[in-house]
């Protein structure tokens, strides 16, 4: 990509999300410019290549891309201080902020600059995150661009907004929900007789492995499952012991208390 892009806010998501899309190949690392009052605690990207900058104006200015990544009691501040200097004509924003909406950036930047809202979880840090991407006004070539920008990053998928706080649970906390099984599987796999380091490889591999049946296979988890399943077998009498102990409904429930909490905060 020869767009330049803005990351405003070096913390944790901004410097993954900087550092993904550099070892990507996706974009250079003098096409990126990172943002943060602390530039020492840039210095792995300063080495990279990255332009590091205290002042988020003079980033925006020489970006077409900007991305933000500040904490959400920042976001007002900082889009104001922005706003005179975002061009419409050529400049796109994306938001990581959880809790903005579209509606309460356009009311700071104006209805004329394209936004977007995203929702990556934590394995950007390795190019792995299932990212939920939404916008009100962006054309379908910006939707293009920033799918493309989250699809160097992991996966992503274009939904509405009104289902992003729905996309934070179970895109970013399940990822909490997943290692909470493969930690339970790797106890399990002790009880039997590895050792913990052995029990963790097995159970880590073993999900990734399953992912991307789905994921690269295209089936649905069901005819997977029905593979491994034979009559009177081992497997079977698992997945059975497990749902009598509530293992499907205590996930859902999972998801719907999360669900409900984040809505609580929202709303």
């Amino acid at each position: 990509m020869n767009k330049k892009i803005a990351v405003i806010g070096g913390g944790n998501l901004g410097i993954s999300i900087t550092q993904g899309l550099i070892a990507d190949g996706f974009v250079k690392p003098e096409k990126i410019t990172v943002t943060r009052r602390r530039l020492h605690l840039l210095k792995e990207l300063r080495e990279k290549g990255v332009a590091v900058d205290k002042n988020n104006v003079n980033a925006v200015k020489n970006s077409d891309i900007i991305i933000m990544v500040i904490k959400p009691y920042q976001m007002k501040d900082v889009l104001e201080e922005i706003k005179p200097v975002i061009d419409p004509k050529r400049q796109i924003v994306i938001s990581a902020v959880t809790g903005f909406s579209i509606d309460e950036m356009k009311e700071i930047v104006g209805e004329d600059i394209p936004v977007f809202r995203v929702m990556p979880n934590t394995a950007i840090a390795i190019r792995e995150s299932m990212t939920c991407i939404a916008t009100t006004n962006g054309t379908q070539d910006q939707i293009d661009t920033v799918t493309t920008i989250f699809d160097a990053l992991g996966k992503s998928v274009v939904i509405s907004e009104e289902l992003m706080e729905a996309a934070t649970v179970l895109g970013a906390c399940g990822i909490a929900y997943s290692l909470r099984f493969i930690r339970a599987a790797t106890q399990g796999g002790i009880e039997i007789g590895f050792d913990a380091k052995t029990a963790e490889l097995i159970a880590s591999q073993t999900v990734k492995g399953a992912a991307n049946l789905l994921l690269v296979g295209g089936n649905h988890p069901e005819r997977e499952i029905d593979k491994v399943t034979t009559p009177q077998g081992c497997t079977i009498v698992g997945l059975n012991e497990m749902e009598h102990r509530g293992f499907s409904s205590s996930l859902i429930k999972g998801i719907r208390a999360s669900f409900n909490k984040i809505a609580k905060m929202i709303h």
